[in-house]
């Protein structure tokens, strides 16, 4: 059985053989400048985000200062960043997405069920992404207001950890998905049905992304570990017939 960790390894030694690097170094170039312009604004900002953040904190609770704290940075660290990782994502995805066909030709010697064109493909990625952000956003923002609230915002943390591997999941494992007609509620469904491998390979996706600037060489790497994925464990799956969708 293929694990995600032999998936992401297998995956990046893939993408930067001949033939698949073109569709790897375009979207490296343009994050790299989205990169340098957030790092600069989020180091012009964090000192003031922080401190109004910690003067919420009400008085009855300093006793907890040395809990809170470090609390409260790890939330805002993990929401600077998963917003980051959002924006970049939608500036990959259209070649991300032809990415995952020329993996998927390579590793299986067939072509994706999708017959769409070149442009055709690239618009309807970025549509796609779209779709993402309308199921990711809304939860996104019921996790930022429970890490502004005191005492319930101490498991903040850890629930933002589960959803960043739920949604880095969802993120990469629909572009093979998306290759192949499968729609966006059953892509969820099936990945609800393999959820030890959804949340395994979405955890170790989450890690390199806190990979700074190595992270925008590896990422290409977790689009062929998802088509390896899908391959492997979701391609098979009868429709409507997974597990409930979360």
């Amino acid at each position: 059985m293929l694990d995600a960790f032999t998936a992401l390894t297998r995956g990046t030694r893939l993408v930067f053989t001949p033939g698949l690097r073109r569709y790897v170094f375009l979207p490296i170039l343009a994050n790299l400048v989205v990169y340098a312009a957030m790092l600069a604004y989020v180091l012009g900002h964090f000192g003031g985000w922080l401190d109004g953040w910690m003067a919420m904190v009400p008085g009855w609770l300093d006793w907890l200062s040395w809990l809170i704290w470090p609390l409260f940075l790890v939330s805002l660290v993990l929401i600077v960043f998963f917003s980051f990782t959002l924006v970049t994502h939608l500036i990959a995805a259209p070649f991300y997405g032809f990415l995952a066909e020329q993996v998927e030709r390579r590793v299986t010697g067939q072509p994706p069920l999708d017959d769409r064109g070149f442009l055709r493909t690239g618009v309807d990625a970025l549509g796609r992404e779209l779709v993402k952000l309308a199921y990711i956003l809304p939860r996104m923002a019921a996790l930022f207001v429970i890490s502004w609230i005191p005492v319930i915002n101490l498991i903040a943390p850890l629930l933002w950890a589960l959803f960043s591997a739920w949604t880095m999941a969802i993120t990469y494992l629909d572009y093979p998905m998306d290759n192949n007609k499968v729609p966006f509620a059953e892509m969820r469904r099936r990945l609800a049905a393999r959820r030890w491998a959804t949340l395994s390979y979405g955890g170790w996706v989450t890690l390199i992304t806190w990979l700074p600037l190595a992270n925008l060489f590896l990422l290409p790497g977790a689009v062929a570990a998802a088509v390896l994925m899908w391959d492997r464990h979701y391609r098979d799956l009868v429709p409507g017939a997974a597990a409930k969708t979360p």
